[in-house]
C-alpha cells in the first residue's frame, strides 16, 4: 500500500519517515556483492545502520556533503526548466512509502510519471550528451523509485548553470524491477534477523547485570 507523505525533503519529519527501511536512493548498494560475490562492507554497513534506527526508534544524523547541498540549490531552477521543456506542472512530494520499501521523487509528473534531478559538473553533463542514454548508474535508484511508487516511466534531468540540459525518459524495467524486488526482500529478512540478534545481546545484557544473577555466577 502506498502512502505519500507529504513533507520538506531533508527536515526531521522526512528522516523519521525513512527510518528504517531500505530506500531507492540505496538500492544499488542493496544489490552490491563484494569481491569474488562475498558480502558487500557497504551493504552490511547500510544494514547496521537502518538497524540502529529500528531498534533506537531515531534516524541516523543525515549525511551531507559539498555535491548534495549544490544538488539541493540548483533542483528548483532544474526543475522549472524541466517544467517549461515538457509543458508540465511537477507535483513535489516528501516520501513514498511501500510496505517496508521508500523513496523520495523530486516530483510526481501527472498520473503516471516521476522526475529526478541530477546536477553534474560540466563534463559530466557533456558525457551524458555524448552517451545519449539514460545514465545506467542511477538504474537502480530511478527502477527502484518507479516499483516503490507503482508508476510507469521517470523522467531524469540532468543539470549545470550554462549547460544545456538533459532529459531522458525510462520506462519501466520488469526484468530489473524483479532483480531489486528480490535483493530488498533479502536485505529486509537479513535486516529483521540482526535486529532480533541485537535485541537479544540487550536481554542478554540485563540479565547479567541482575544483581541475582551476578550473586550465582559469583558463588
Amino acid at each position: 500500500m502506498i502512502t505519500i507523505i507529504n513533507c520538506a525533503q531533508n527536515t526531521e519529519e522526512w528522516h523519521l519517515a525513512r527510518a528504517g527501511i531500505p530506500t531507492a536512493s540505496m538500492f544499488a548498494t542493496v544489490m552490491a556483492s563484494g569481491r569474488g560475490g562475498g558480502d558487500s562492507k557497504t551493504r552490511a554497513k547500510y544494514m547496521r545502520q537502518l538497524a540502529g534506527e529500528v531498534i533506537t526508534g531515531k534516524p541516523m544524523e543525515g549525511f551531507t556533503n559539498v555535491h548534495m547541498d549544490r544538488g539541493h540549490e540548483m533542483e528548483p531552477e532544474a526543475r522549472e526548466l524541466y517544467a517549461f521543456a515538457t509543458d508540465t506542472l511537477p507535483e513535489q512530494v516528501g516520501f513514498i512509502r511501500n510496505g517496508q520499501k521508500g523513496c523520495s521523487p523530486d516530483s510526481l509528473v501527472g498520473a503516471n510519471g516521476m522526475l529526478e534531478i541530477k546536477t553534474k559538473l560540466p563534463d559530466l553533463v557533456i558525457e551524458c550528451w555524448e552517451r545519449g542514454d539514460f545514465p545506467p548508474e542511477h538504474k537502480a535508484q530511478c527502477q527502484g523509485a518507479l516499483w516503490v511508487a507503482e508508476r510507469e516511466w521517470i523522467d531524469i534531468v540532468v543539470y549545470w548553470p550554462g549547460m544545456p540540459v538533459f532529459i531522458k525518459r525510462a520506462f519501466r524495467d520488469e526484468g530489473y524491477i524483479a532483480e531489486i524486488s528480490k535483493a530488498v526482500d533479502q536485505f529486509n529478512t537479513e535486516l529483521a534477523a540482526l535486529v532480533d540478534r541485537v535485541r537479544h545481546y540487550g536481554r542478554r545484557a540485563e540479565t547479567l547485570n541482575n544483581p541475582l544473577v551476578q550473586n550465582v555466577l559469583a558463588g
